[in-house]
């Protein structure tokens, strides 16, 4: 049978496993931006690519085809990649450092992020 952990085993299980939306929106619209940004970044792709295929209606041309494929491949496609959530203990030691850094080493700030520093060490 297991080991019950304690309330203290369980925050320093909280500070490592759980996980904070640091991407700078709401944690509720980033599930619909993310597939909002895929869509303009492959549309964008999409429209590049007709455009340098444009050029070629009509006739079959060797040259143009290969005009509008030189103009297709010179630019790079676009891009959009997602960001991880960072750990929780990281933004919060981000967050108590800067409190600290503002309100200076004697606050009651800098009590609290040694003590949760100190939390994570025993882990």
């Amino acid at each position: 049978m297991p080991r019950r952990r304690t309330p203290q085993d369980d925050k320093r299980l909280s500070y490592a496993k759980d996980r904070r939306n640091e991407y700078g929106e709401n944690d509720k619209s980033t599930r619909k931006n993310i597939r909002l940004s895929r869509r303009y970044v492959a549309r964008a792709n999409r429209r590049k690519a007709s455009e340098a295929l444009a050029t070629t209606r009509g006739p079959a041309d060797p040259d143009q085809a290969e005009q509008a494929q030189e103009r297709f491949e010179r630019r790079r496609p676009k891009r959009w990649d997602k960001w991880p959530d960072e750990p929780l203990h990281v933004t919060v030691t981000g967050t108590l450092e800067t409190r600290v850094e503002r309100e200076g080493p004697d606050s009651a700030n800098a009590a609290r992020l040694a003590r949760v520093r100190a939390r994570l060490r025993r882990t």
